[in-house]
């Protein structure tokens, strides 16, 4: 049995690799996309001397992921706080976890063009007062057509920021375009963030139409997309704080995943699922 008090935390964000020592540490981190994290005990003299010449010192070390050398860590483990599919959870391939930590960092070995720049959940939080975190969340939103009009629904993730809550939703639309669920998807995990009491939001999906529109930048064209960017706003405007933000597909599974099942669900039927951490 390893021994705790010499743990060590490897955390990757994006393209940079920060080695902490608490989880408390870097658990703001775990709740946003693009985030993976490892588990390692007794960090080698020799990594302590590297890791010191290079990073931000922001943790006890950061460095960039491609400087990251192979076997650096020593051995590491997929930690259970979130662990990265790739690695399938097998703790006796040594240099798995190496490999993953590098892995689309934007070092050389990534191919030209796959690289993405996500917006940075710490410009959220650092706006909050830390009396605000308990009623803070993130809602991560999409929507799906199958024929696009077509056989649609309306899907949602909502993290409480603090890591206490997910809920995860689903609404059956009938026959939509692609657009219209998007739109109810958003509107979707809104109504419910103010239900369960949330009074700051960040909210990210996938819909760079409904992401403009919602903040003003783009104007609507149609009737029916007009009349959901108004509920959309009404909603938004009922919130203490509030941000939306494009991203990837690529970061959006999990709200694309409910809405998928979605599509299956009889017209305006909901289902919700709560985990408790």
């Amino acid at each position: 049995m390893e021994d705790e008090k010499d743990v060590f935390y490897v955390v990757r964000k994006g393209d940079i690799v920060g080695v902490y020592k608490n989880f408390s540490d870097f658990q703001p981190l775990l709740y946003g996309p693009n985030v993976a994290v490892f588990k390692g005990y007794r960090l080698p003299k020799a990594a302590e001397e590297y890791l010191a010449t290079h990073g931000l010192n922001n943790a006890i070390y950061s460095i960039g992921a491609s400087d990251v050398q192979s076997q650096l860590f020593g051995q590491l483990v997929p930690c259970p706080f979130q662990q990265p599919s790739s690695v399938n959870g097998k703790a006796g391939t040594r240099n798995a976890a190496d490999n993953w930590i590098k892995k689309k960092a934007g070092s050389t070995s990534t191919p030209e063009g796959s690289q993405r720049k996500l917006p940075e959940l710490e410009s959220f939080m650092e706006t909050l007062p830390v009396s605000a975190y308990g009623c803070s969340c993130i809602l991560e939103f999409d929507g799906a057509s199958k024929g696009n009009p077509g056989p649609s629904g309306a899907g949602a993730v909502l993290r409480a920021i603090d890591g206490s809550l997910v809920y995860r939703l689903r609404e059956g639309l009938g026959v939509a375009t692609n657009n219209v669920a998007e739109y109810r998807a958003a509107i979707l995990g809104l109504r419910y963030a103010l239900e369960r009491g949330f009074r700051h939001i960040r909210v990210q999906g996938d819909s760079k139409l409904v992401c403009m529109q919602v903040n003003g930048l783009w104007k609507t064209k149609t009737e029916n997309m007009t009349s959901l960017c108004k509920v959309a706003k009404e909603l938004k405007h009922k919130f203490a704080s509030f941000q939306i933000c494009h991203v990837e597909r690529e970061f959006n599974t999990e709200a694309d995943a409910q809405a998928n099942m979605a599509i299956h669900l009889q017209v305006g039927e909901v289902q919700e699922e709560v985990e408790r951490r």
